[in-house]
């Protein structure tokens, strides 16, 4: 018996989008730099993306990184969180590029560039209205200024970022805007400035539309390929696959309880307060996967008749009460995670990771 919990990969499957989603990107023209960063860089995900064409490998974290260049991938290979001052020698060591805002980051990057005799090639951040990182529009041409002569490094370009803190989505109003500053640094500085990253897989949409201003020529992308969905709403991304990770636990209770706990009530063990709706007695399971493995709110169980009540640290609690087959102690629960959820599925130590061939 396989142990759980656990993830189940689907590589070929990841490739399938992979394919569809690099080959809409290139037939507009447009980079793709494939995000590896929620499936915590494993080896079959990213040499499914890397197969299907990447033209570069995105992640967060400098370890995830580190783990590409061991695998044998090709590059280049881009780090999308900002640089801390802690950490510029592995970054340089790590990546071929990278994502910053602020000139104090950049001379230290440039410091460790130069010590190591390497040349860095780095994208400056623009913040659009999403709130996340990013360097005002009205500093951009001071920034690239006095970064343009940094020693050891090279200023690439401009990226922004959507729809991840803000929520913000990509339109043609603020692409067209990271086209007119690069223009203003083109015009003040002299530097090509080549590089214009439109954004995540929030910005597919307005991509497929025909509607991206064409100088928009680069994209990070993880979700849609991995999950095959639309980041702007979940959907499904057309030519694409959803079932390309699923989570599975074990139930390790099965009970008949009521639907409400019984007694005097305070928080719950995060600092909750819950209304629950009196359903009567019902047929609950507990299973054995929690909040330190998977986000509870993005587990999607494949049988419709199972509901998720909730979760403790250590234990996810279900309603079986309408599912479409036998529940039992031993029986195993297939879910599909969210981009959440998988994040916290791929990171936990305590999930066993399990690539599935073939399918």
């Amino acid at each position: 018996m396989i142990k759980t919990p656990r993830l189940e990969i689907y590589p070929e499957r990841v490739g399938q989008n992979a394919d569809s989603v690099i080959g809409l990107c290139h037939s507009h023209g447009v980079m793709a730099a494939c995000v590896t960063k929620v499936v915590a860089a494993h080896p079959a995900v990213a040499r499914a993306m890397s197969d299907a064409g990447a033209d570069m490998l995105a992640d967060s974290r400098i370890g995830n990184l580190m783990s590409l260049r061991s695998q044998g991938l090709r590059g280049p290979f881009l780090l999308l969180r900002l640089p801390a001052f802690s950490e510029v020698d592995e970054v340089v060591r790590a990546a071929d590029i990278s994502l910053n805002s602020g000139l104090p980051a950049l001379k230290k990057l440039s410091e460790a560039a130069r010590a190591q005799g390497r040349k860095h090639k780095v994208i400056i951040m623009v913040d659009l209205g999403d709130l996340r990182e990013g360097i005002w529009p009205d500093m951009a041409v001071t920034l690239v200024k006095a970064a343009k002569d940094l020693p050891a490094l090279e200023i690439i370009g401009l990226g922004t970022n959507l729809a991840c803190y803000g929520g913000v989505l990509a339109t043609v109003e603020n692409m067209t805007r990271l086209v007119q500053i690069r223009g203003h640094c083109r015009r003040e500085t002299g530097l090509e400035l080549g590089t214009l990253s439109g954004g995540n897989s929030s910005g597919l949409p307005l991509l497929s539309s025909g509607k991206m201003p064409s100088e928009i020529n680069h994209f990070r992308i993880g979700e849609a390929i991995i999950l095959g969905c639309n980041s702007v709403d979940r959907s499904p991304l057309p030519n694409t696959r959803q079932d390309t990770m699923i989570g599975i636990a074990e139930v390790i209770e099965m009970e008949r309880k009521p639907s409400v706990p019984i007694g005097d009530r305070g928080q719950d063990a995060f600092g909750g307060s819950r209304k629950f709706p009196d359903l009567g007695i019902r047929r609950r399971a507990i299973c054995n996967i929690g909040r330190q493995d998977v986000a509870i709110e993005g587990v999607f169980p494949l049988d419709p008749g199972i509901k998720v009540l909730g979760g403790s640290s250590d234990h996810l609690l279900l309603d079986v009460e309408d599912a479409a087959n036998p529940i039992t102690l031993g029986t195993e629960i297939s879910f599909f995670p969210s981009y959440g959820a998988l994040l916290a599925l791929s990171t936990s130590p305590y999930v066993e990771k399990i690539v599935i061939r073939g399918r």
